[in-house]
């Protein structure tokens, strides 16, 4: 696999419904955050490390992780983000990895929320992808998506880049500010642009 994208973006920026566009054309779509649940559900490779590091408490009886209370824990204490971070981070890593080298397509996806905050996967990648949208409309699009207030939203993004420093490292963009139909132009047109660039490869 000669073409991998970083697609990333803020949150409620639709890095989710942009990935989808692209798996519905057939490009193989790996993203961190699918693997992150997968590894936090009941027995999940990630599971005994985080109930040693935050004690049961976090753990729900059938053995997941408790998402709302960790999610709490993490925007507002940013030695426990550490913590969950250096635990999940590597095991998502090494998952990614396994699935890039199954991959079939012309070109593939990673999906990763923090792809340049963490500059984990830059070897891997070579184009970054970063799907934009006003603060506004991730304020919106967020609380309504995950029924955080606006507050939290706010914590969350002001873990992550700013939205300049995000678009200065970008290849390519896609500016999410109208409908669905709009986004799938996009996607589209930058599925031709990818495929023409694998073929080169």
């Amino acid at each position: 696999m000669s073409l991998i994208i970083g697609l990333t973006g803020g949150i409620g920026s639709g890095k989710t419904s942009a990935a989808k566009f692209f798996a519905a054309l057939g490009i193989d779509v790996v993203d961190t955050d699918a693997i992150a649940r997968e590894l936090t559900q009941s027995r999940g490779a990630a599971i005994a490390d985080i109930r040693h590091a935050f004690t049961e408490e976090f753990i729900t009886a059938d053995g997941a992780l408790k998402r709302e209370e960790m999610r709490s824990l993490v925007f507002s204490d940013s030695d426990a983000r550490h913590t969950l971070e250096a635990i999940l981070h590597p095991l998502i890593r090494v998952e990614v990895v396994r699935r890039i080298a199954h991959c079939c397509a012309p070109y593939a996806m990673i999906v990763v929320p923090l792809l340049l905050e963490t500059g984990t996967y830059h070897e891997l990648i070579r184009r970054i992808l970063v799907v934009d949208c006003s603060e506004h409309d991730q304020i919106v699009r967020a609380t309504t998506r995950t029924g955080l207030d606006e507050r939290a939203i706010r914590a969350i993004m002001s873990a992550q880049l700013s939205r300049k420093e995000r678009l200065q490292q970008a290849d390519d963009v896609i500016i999410n500010d109208a409908d669905m139909a709009h986004l799938e132009r996009q996607v589209n047109a930058l599925h031709q642009k990818y495929l023409a660039l694998a073929n080169k490869s």
